[in-house]
């Protein structure tokens, strides 16, 4: 579960005659991972596409094409099928003709339109003016300029210009037109010169003759008529997706799945008469791969398992070799990275979405997964530990899982559904808290021993929730210091194991040790052993002074081990001190949390304090009787304030957990996550690995024939 699944190399060797049965057996099997010849063995070449591989491609092109212009998506699926290559040639071909037929039409009236709408847009302000298109130009004594302008500033800036006899301005809502006779002097333009000064936007005037309303009348009718035609080929465009989607589902498939085999040997290692394959398979699949090609082709093809790829510390992976090439001497290690198949029990396995986040786990690694899966929903129930907002992630996770079909979202969406459910569990043990009310009385409890730490009379409890988190970062830290020690003792000697790993081992929980222990008891903070006692109740005065000489020694041996065999991270010496110190980031969220849904209730419903405690008010009534009993009203509560202020109160509530809701998933997710990624990973992984990519296909649209 910590380790991938072991990979092994194999490679197929047979005659060209059975080539194409082989890629059809590999295909079926969909376990085989090619990797790409790299021309190592003399006399063999890259082989090349199989007869027929343009033609495919071709058709998939024409395929797509087609899902394109008619929007296809996988919900227009139909039932699955066979489809039969005569059945694909000829249905291909009558819906690539009918589609383009309508679409190119589609197209045409889309251009027309285009160019009537332009057209209308220039004629717009013409009409605005309801003057004739031809009383606008070709006069001999009259200059005539049209344009978008202020007609006031128009008028203006004409009467103080000169080379201008007489002029005339009409305006209409849009469009101004100024009219004038120039003095005989004049040069011709000078209308235009004298606007120069005006901010106008000058207009041509139209070819045509007459009203220019008449004129866009026609041009609007014009185009009614083509937006009909447009719905009318939209509507058969629709029938004909209706008709062809399905077909054009399983043909996308058919022939991505034809293209995939005829271009396989682009990958293989080839000569006149003979091929070699080579991939990666997962190992317990290799009987089973190999019977099915010796099934396929009997003995014109042979499969050999290589290697089987071994597990290093160092990013790199050895190789124990099986087979003919044990007996050769085998190989140091392989030409390339086996490819990585996670193997996650199948509850764990949303989580991979966050560990492939930051990158696929190497095949040489461990694979954090299950421990994410084992910590990160605790840590984030702990930050929020509300039952309402817990049931609130669950829906949302709940949502996310049951709505997409993508692999991302639906974990995402059981990752949610996890927080949800420890944040319910934890709201539970924090006095059956919903949306910051403590409901345990309401259940019949006269008392409740646990609490968040928020109440002025809780405060001891806050102390023990900051030893706690920073006993739980000490074991979530050893458990990756462990890990990078199990995988360096592995491939490394004892020393060497010491002086990489086990001096972090050393330091850390020598550390905490003596933290936590009786030495110099007085110079520590008093809540390390104050919050045992005060909270859970438990009479904690500090391990054995030996215990923490113990723990300073282990320090020392650490930073020894360190000093000799990894000299360039003694600057790093504190970092066990100060990542554990960074788990308290737990509390903290926790806290703020709880503050802010108080807040909101305070805001909404009021409270008042009972012996150190905050006890909500809800109605005029009880506030009424906290007054009466004598108790300090901290804030009255909108909702005591009649029936105006029960609906702003409820309002207030509701708008405030939501606000809570979400910033929970930011604060508690991001904190959770960055206490994974940061503290937790760094400490034995580094991520990089290969995708594992089988050469086959899983059909959703066509069935086997």
């Amino acid at each position: 579960m910590l380790r991938p699944e072991q990979m092994s190399r194999v490679s197929v060797t047979g005659s060209k005659r059975v080539i194409d049965d082989v890629i059809d057996a590999a295909y079926d099997h969909n376990s085989l991972h090619v990797s790409d010849y790299g021309n190592e063995y003399e006399g063999f070449t890259p082989g090349s596409s199989l007869e027929g591989a343009e033609e495919v491609n071709e058709k998939l092109v024409t395929v797509r094409s087609l899902e394109s212009i008619l929007d296809v998506e996988d919900a227009d699926a139909g039932p699955r099928g066979v489809l039969e290559d005569e059945e694909l040639e000829a249905e291909l071909e009558d819906v690539r003709t009918r589609v383009n037929e309508l679409d190119d039409r589609r197209n045409e009236i889309d251009d027309e339109i285009r160019e009537l709408d332009e057209e209308i847009d220039r004629l717009s302000p013409f009409a605005d003016l309801g003057i004739d298109l031809d009383l606008l130009r070709d006069y001999d004594t009259l200059e005539v300029v049209v344009g978008q302008a202020d007609p006031d500033a128009v008028e203006a800036q004409l009467a103080d210009a000169g080379g201008i006899d007489a002029f005339d301005v009409f305006a209409g809502d849009d469009a101004v037109a100024a009219f004038a006779k120039p003095a005989d002097v004049a040069d011709p333009g000078v209308l235009q010169d004298a606007l120069v000064g005006v901010d106008i936007t000058f207009l041509s005037v139209p070819e045509g003759e007459g009203s220019p309303e008449s004129y866009l009348a026609e041009l609007e009718t014009e185009k009614a008529k083509l937006e009909e035609e447009l719905e009318a080929v939209d509507q058969e465009l629709e029938a004909a997706k209706t008709e062809a989607a399905g077909f054009l589902l399983r043909a996308e498939e058919q022939l991505t799945i034809e293209a995939q085999k005829k271009e396989a040997p682009l990958s293989f290692a080839t000569t006149e008469n003979a091929f070699v394959a080579e991939g990666w398979i997962p190992t317990d699949s290799y009987d089973d791969f190999a019977a099915t090609v010796k099934e396929a082709v009997g003995d014109h093809a042979e499969v050999e398992e290589i290697e089987r790829a071994e597990f290093t510390p160092d990013g790199d992976h050895h190789s124990e070799s099986v087979g003919e090439a044990a007996t050769d001497g085998g190989h140091e290690q392989p030409t390339e990275e086996p490819p990585v198949v996670q193997d996650n029990p199948k509850i764990a396995t949303p989580f991979e979405t966050l560990v492939q986040a930051v990158s696929r786990p190497k095949y040489s690694e461990f694979d954090p997964t299950l421990l994410v899966f084992l910590t990160f929903p605790a840590m984030f129930g702990f930050m929020i530990g509300d039952i309402g907002y817990g049931v609130g992630y669950l829906a949302i996770g709940y949502y996310f899982y049951s709505k997409f079909d993508t692999p991302g979202l639906k974990n995402v969406g059981a990752i949610g559904m996890w927080a949800g459910a420890f944040t319910v569990l934890f709201g539970i043990m924090f006095g059956f808290d919903v949306f910051g009310y403590h409901s345990y009385s309401l259940l019949g409890f006269e008392h409740w021993d646990a609490s968040k730490g928020v109440s002025p009379a809780e405060t001891s409890w806050a102390q023990a929730w900051l030893v706690i988190t920073v006993l739980f970062g000490v074991l979530h830290l050893n458990v990756g210091y462990a890990l990078s020690f199990i995988s360096n003792l592995k491939h490394h000697s004892f020393l060497e194991t010491m002086y990489e790993s086990g001096s972090w081992l050393l330091l850390i929980n020598g550390l905490w040790a003596w933290v936590f222990s009786a030495h110099l008891y007085e110079a520590k903070p008093d809540l390390l052993f104050e919050a045992f006692n005060t909270a859970l109740g438990i009479s904690f005065t500090g391990l054995p002074e030996t215990v923490g000489f113990l723990g300073l020694a282990a320090v020392v041996a650490g930073i020894v081990l360190l000093a000799i065999g990894e000299p360039a991270e003694l600057p790093e010496v504190l970092s066990p001190l100060v990542n554990t110190i960074s788990y308290t980031r737990i509390t903290a969220v926790l806290l703020a949390k709880a503050g802010m849904a108080i807040a909101v209730n305070l805001l909404a419903f009021g409270a008042y304090m009972d012996h150190g405690h905050f006890k909500f008010i809800f109605t005029a009534e009880n506030l009424a009787h906290a007054q009466e009993a004598g108790y300090e009203v901290v804030f009255a509560g909108m909702t005591t304030q009649g029936p105006v202020g029960i609906a702003a109160g409820l309002a207030v509530a509701l708008i405030g957990h939501v606000v809570v809701l979400a910033l929970g998933i930011t604060a508690a997710g991001i904190q959770g996550v960055r206490l994974e990624y940061v503290e937790f990973f760094n400490k034995f992984y580094e991520g990089g690995g290969r995708r594992y990519v089988p050469f086959g296909y899983d059909r959703q649209y066509t069935a086997e024939e």
